[in-house]
């Protein structure tokens, strides 16, 4: 039997999109790699599904002298590379919406932007009749962390503010100084509410969907604490080395890339308390009341490692010490939590290639079935692509004999329902658009999240050295209860 699904009385994602003013965004870093290979393909998707504004203008910034033609052949160029497929969509309209601002933008000189943004607005009232002050500007700062307080400062020194939205990518700091640093300086320059901070694991259909698991189903929900759940798993195994970021990564490293965010994020959105309600204010205050729950990591609780052959790539150094492996045990102290440890697990060239949350249900005390098989017990949200839902259970295996297996029940989200599925950076710029900070990392979530990773950037354990392919460190097995990790063994994840 077929999903059955109900109609919901909000308005859809496009009335929501077409009832947005006329939108100049400006894309500063349009010409570097994540621009390339996510912002912009983004945008383009976002065209395809008819998910834009009535009227819009995108402005690319870069220190280069290049002409718009210019950047659309770049644009262009990054979409056959990356897609979707300039033929896949409305590639003549959306590239004519494109702009570009040569020669930087700093505090001293913006460069071209002022001027192509008074073109941009002029064209949007012309064409829709509405006054300067009617048109909304959306900042993306695709750039690297260093770069925003320069940018931050740019923007309110040159009246580029007022009335508009902000949107850092991650890291909002590479450290707890920088971090509270640049804090200070953004709140200095502008109200929380126009910033949105990404971070494009909250923006995943399977992390997404969590809350609708949780709340919308009785069963699920009753389980959801300690009196069910004897261990929270959330494992995130990388095949892939860092690519073409070797130099970016050796000075982040594993536990800052991942662990400070998306993996402590994602264990929010598992450990938080019930909401007032579902409004993005209150979806935020329930994930940073989690976070401020968390107990600060000792360095018992961590294993950092780093694989053979990651200090021969170009751009480390021979000694370097990063990590490209963390695995953390946290404890949420809270009523709920109390006592059920959340292992986390991340690393590149690993066995595994998963994104899963899996709650480790307890098992019978005393069942008359005897030992029970591994597997079962287990309830695993796959957070990869449109995300699944896994239940493991206990069976009896078919044949003659009671013999036991575990089995599993799976559903892939892409089944449920007609929707269809947006990657999580096409999500988060509907979500810009639309003013929805429901999954966009707030000031004071972030301020937790450092605290509980700050003691152990003060006491760093040592690094532990894996082979690449393995499953990291065996110190981290120490970090699991009893069952050990759910992912395990070759082949699997």
């Amino acid at each position: 039997m077929a999903p059955q699904t109900s109609q919901p009385a909000a308005p859809s994602s496009d009335e929501r999109a077409k009832g947005t003013p006329p939108t100049v965004f400006v894309l500063f870093g349009a010409t570097g790699d994540l621009a390339r290979r996510m912002v912009l393909p983004a945008f383009f998707d976002l065209a395809r599904r008819d998910l834009m504004p009535a009227d819009w203008r995108l402005v690319g910034n870069g220190r280069g002298d290049v002409s718009h033609e210019e950047f659309r052949d770049r644009v262009r160029s990054a979409l056959e590379e990356f897609g979707p497929a300039p033929q896949d969509g409305p590639w003549e309209d959306f590239s004519e919406r494109l702009l570009f601002a040569g020669g930087g933008f700093t505090e001293e000189d913006p460069g071209s932007l002022t001027d192509v943004l008074a073109d941009a607005r002029r064209q949007l009232q012309e064409a829709d009749g509405v006054g300067g002050e009617d048109v909304h500007l959306v900042h993306f700062l695709a750039l690297p962390p260093s770069a925003f307080p320069g940018y931050t400062r740019a923007l309110g020194t040159h009246g580029l503010t007022e009335g508009a939205t902000v949107v850092y990518e991650k890291p909002f700091g590479a450290s707890p100084e920088e971090f509270r640093e640049l804090d200070a300086l953004v709140h200095e320059v502008l109200q929380e509410e126009q910033v949105f901070r990404i971070d494009h694991f909250l923006g995943k259909e399977g992390t997404r969907s969590l809350h609708v698991l949780r709340f919308g189903n009785a069963l699920l929900g009753t389980a959801w604490g300690r009196d069910l759940v004897e261990e929270v798993q959330v494992d995130v195994p990388e095949p892939l080395d860092v690519d073409d970021r070797a130099e970016f990564y050796d000075e982040t490293g594993a536990l800052l890339d991942m662990l400070v965010t998306h993996l402590l994020q994602v264990s929010a959105e598992v450990a938080m308390e019930p909401p007032a309600s579902f409004a993005p204010a209150d979806l935020q205050e329930a994930r940073a009341a989690a976070l401020a729950a968390v107990r600060p990591l000792s360095r018992d609780d961590v294993v950092l490692g780093q694989y053979e052959g990651y200090r021969d790539l170009e751009d480390v150094a021979d000694d370097s010490s990063t990590d490209t492996y963390v695995a953390a045990r946290l404890w949420v102290d809270t009523d709920r939590w109390r006592g059920v440890p959340f292992v986390l697990r991340t690393g590149k060239r690993l066995a595994g290639d998963a994104q899963r949350v899996s709650l480790l249900l307890r098992r019978p005390e005393r069942s008359p079935l005897g030992e029970l098989p591994v597997g079962g017990d287990v309830l695993t949200v796959d957070l990869k692509g449109p995300g699944a839902v896994e239940l493991g259970v206990v069976v009896k295996a078919p044949g003659p004999e009671l013999a036991l297996a575990a089995a599993t029940a799976g559903l892939s989200l892409a089944d449920a329902g007609d929707g269809d599925p947006l990657p999580p950076y096409v999500a988060l710029l509907h979500d810009v658009m639309t003013g929805d900070r429901s999954l966009f990392t707030s000031s004071t979530g972030l301020e937790h999240a450092w605290a509980v990773v700050e003691p152990v950037l003060a006491d760093r354990p040592e690094v532990l050295p894996y082979a690449p392919g393995s499953w990291g460190p065996e110190a981290a097995d120490a970090l699991t209860g009893p069952r050990g990790w759910v992912l395990r063994g070759e082949g699997q994840g």
